[in-house]
């Protein structure tokens, strides 16, 4: 009875040595030169800065990585189902109708929403104030040219 386990068993005990000195031998091995360049995050080559309270985090990246795991699910359910097409016959086929027929229902439910929209989301203009564009900093205020206005005689004086 033991001989039937006995493959099982060594065959966990040499997975478990990797993972143990997969884990403990860069430690023992790896040189450590730490620098404030490695020690600081890093987030697609934007240097990470805390937002104001009232402004929102932007998710876009998150909705758009999301979206392609669900369009990379489909296209991994489509391999096997190409390979098993003549042997699932009309049923298959059915299926694969269903299948694809939800995944644009939830394509045309992001596109609605805005999910593949690049452009920042519009924000409402507070009365009095004039909208900026979104990029470019607000120009500086530069006094005409020509002489100075003369000061009006008797206006401030004793």
């Amino acid at each position: 009875m033991t001989t039937v386990f006995a493959p099982i068993v060594i065959y966990a005990i040499v997975i478990a040595g990797f993972a143990v000195t997969s884990l403990v031998l860069p430690r023992l091995v790896a040189p450590r030169k730490p620098t404030p360049a490695k020690a600081s995050p890093y987030e697609c080559g934007i240097t990470p800065t805390r937002l104001p309270e009232a402004e929102r985090f932007p998710v876009k990246f998150y909705v758009v990585a999301m979206l392609f795991i669900v369009f990379d699910i489909e296209t991994i359910f489509l391999y096997p189902w190409a390979v098993a097409f003549r042997r699932l016959g009309l049923f298959g086929l059915g299926e694969m109708v269903v299948f694809i027929g939800l995944v644009f229902v939830a394509y045309v439910f992001v596109w609605q929403k805005g999910g593949l929209e690049w452009e920042p989301p519009s924000r409402p203009v507070r009365a009095g104030s004039v909208p900026l564009p979104a990029d470019l900093p607000p120009e500086p205020v530069i006094p005409a040219p020509g002489p100075a206005p003369a000061e009006p005689v008797g206006v401030g004086r004793p």
